[in-house]
This record gives C-alpha cells, sequence and structure tokens, in this order.
C-alpha cells in the first residue's frame, strides 16, 4: 500500500488545477510535501490531523491547554505518579475536554480535570494522547476538512515552488531595478498573498 502523501491537498486535485499529468507525479508530490512542511513551520502548529501526546506537569493546577488543535478526539488520559514510578489511566468521567472535540473551531482546546482528580496535592505528570488537525481530500461529512483558504495557500505555494523548480531560479526572482542597474534578488520562502491566508492559522497562545 502506497504511503499517503503528507499534505494538505490531494494530489489528484493539485495535478487537475495545474493541468499536469502523471510524468509531473514526482516533482508535484515534492512540491505539496515542502509547502505542507513550509505552512507548518510558519504556523507555528501541526495543521493535518495525526496523533500527538502531551506531557502536563500537574502542581496543583486543573486546567491544561493541549498543545495541537482543533482536537478530533481524545484517546487516552493517564497520571504518573514521581514516587513510586507508576501510571494509572483516568476515568473519562473525571476529566473533559473544552471544546468539545471533533468541533471545527480554530482555537486552542483545554484538558479540564474535575473533581476529587482536580483537588490532588500530589504532584504528578499527566500524559494525554489525542488526535488533532484537517483531514486533506473531500469529506462531505467530516466537519474537520481542510479549511478553503488554508488549501487554498498550499495550492499557490505549491505552484510556486513549481514555477521555480522548472525555471531553475531556485531562491531567486526575476530582474529587477535597484541602484542605478538590473540585477536579481532573493525572494521570501513564501509570497505575500499566501502569508495573508495562512495569518489566521498561525497558533493562537491564550
Amino acid at each position: 500500500m502506497e504511503k499517503r502523501l503528507y499534505s494538505l491537498i490531494p494530489i489528484e486535485d493539485f495535478k487537475l488545477l495545474l493541468g499536469v499529468d502523471d510524468r509531473e507525479d514526482k516533482i508535484s508530490r515534492y512540491c505539496l510535501m515542502t509547502a505542507t512542511y513550509t505552512i507548518e513551520k510558519f504556523c507555528s502548529r501541526r495543521l493535518l490531523k495525526k496523533r500527538h501526546t502531551d506531557f502536563l506537569d500537574f502542581n496543583g493546577d486543573h486546567i491544561f491547554t493541549l498543545k495541537e488543535y482543533p482536537v478530533r478526539k481524545i484517546i487516552s488520559v493517564k497520571r504518573e505518579h514521581l514516587l513510586g514510578n507508576s501510571e494509572e489511566v483516568i476515568d473519562p468521567q473525571q476529566y473533559y475536554c473544552l471544546p468539545d472535540p471533533g468541533m471545527c473551531v480554530d482555537l486552542p482546546f483545554f484538558l479540564i480535570l474535575k473533581p476529587p482528580l482536580s483537588r490532588s496535592r500530589n504532584r504528578m505528570i499527566i500524559r494525554v494522547v489525542y488526535s488533532s488537525g484537517y483531514s486533506a481530500g473531500k469529506e462531505p461529512d467530516n466537519p474537520n476538512g481542510v479549511p478553503p483558504d488554508l488549501a487554498s495557500a498550499c495550492l499557490e505555494l505549491a505552484a510556486w515552488n513549481m514555477a521555480r523548480y522548472k525555471g531553475r531560479r531556485i531562491g531567486m526572482t526575476g530582474n529587477v531595478r535597484g541602484s542605478g542597474r538590473d540585477g536579481e534578488h532573493f525572494e521570501m520562502s513564501i509570497p505575500l498573498q499566501v502569508r495573508e491566508l495562512l495569518e489566521p492559522y498561525k497558533r493562537r497562545v491564550i
């Protein structure tokens, strides 16, 4: 089975919209993966659906911000006691997630412990395993598909990179006039119009 491409948009959609055929499959895949990783780096977060594990230091607080969002599902929550090196599963009745997992909101999610666990005076590590992020592709019944503006950003950035690779002008833009003479200069890693599309998805800290 072929490994799924790490891309915010399906390669089939990319090739159809750009009018490229299977002869350019390799460069299409490379451009899509590069664009996706570049976007995630710019936004300082993981955007594609993936499983994550957070280690939360419990020292009396009962509200924790999960690192990645939007949260799709809480898979497990365990507590690890610092003394005794023991671990136990926390009953789902003793915590909840806010907003509810699966809600299509691009905001940080919180894990909230309920009493009596939240009143514990013992220091421990809370290990949370969860899935978060958007699913690429057409999923009409899935509210957590990649938002249109995020998909557009990936399409534009991948197409921009492909044009640079084909023109063999990687890292350089066309001739410009400056300082009284024509020349070449280095271009940004992300075009301005793509940056504008990505601004709403940059990591938010609450």
